[in-house]
């Protein structure tokens, strides 16, 4: 779960996703979007607490989520006090989420990168997809990105099928 006490950490992590261009207008992903609507607080010990709450918020399913999102659980995969990714849990599938993002979306920060976090981080988080209802978890990636299929595939995900340039994966959550 989202903890304060890796603060010092997450920052270090933020700072590298920026220095490798994440976080621009047309990047979509989660960490973008944190980093675009948060970023300016939370060096903040107070803002980096609300922006943990606001977190924690999003796997509720009421009050709606705003702008057509679903609620989603989000985790970070951590060692000690070192951040080193998070994994978020959509609870459901809208139209667009089918075809592009899924059910899962994960980050793990550059310097941690190609150690085996993100295949681990992906494992534990399928138990909890199941407890949330999820019996087979929709992942999509882009074509070329071939350390994301990898990690998809070593947790047993099967291609559907591609669109728009992105691999459609399913995988069981038992």
């Amino acid at each position: 779960m989202p903890d304060a006490r890796v603060h010092r950490s997450f920052l270090a992590a933020m700072a590298e996703f920026q220095s490798e261009g994440m976080g621009g207008p047309d990047d979509d992903s989660n960490t973008a979007q944190a980093i675009r609507a948060y970023a300016s607080r939370w060096a903040d010990p107070a803002g980096f607490a609300r922006y943990l709450r606001e977190l924690r918020d999003e796997a509720r399913e009421h009050p709606p989520q705003q702008g057509g999102r679903v609620p989603q659980t989000t985790l970070w995969w951590v060692s000690g006090d070192e951040y080193l990714g998070r994994i978020s849990i959509r609870h459901r599938l809208t139209a667009r989420l089918t075809e592009i993002g899924g059910h899962i979306g994960y980050d793990i920060r550059p310097s941690a990168r190609h150690l085996g976090h993100a295949t681990a981080m992906l494992a534990a988080a399928l138990p909890v997809a199941r407890s949330l209802g999820i019996d087979r978890a929709l992942l999509t990636c882009d074509e070329d990105n071939t350390a994301s299929r990898k990690v998809i595939e070593a947790n047993g995900g099967v291609v559907e099928d591609k669109r728009g340039g992105k691999l459609r994966y399913w995988i069981p959550t038992s």
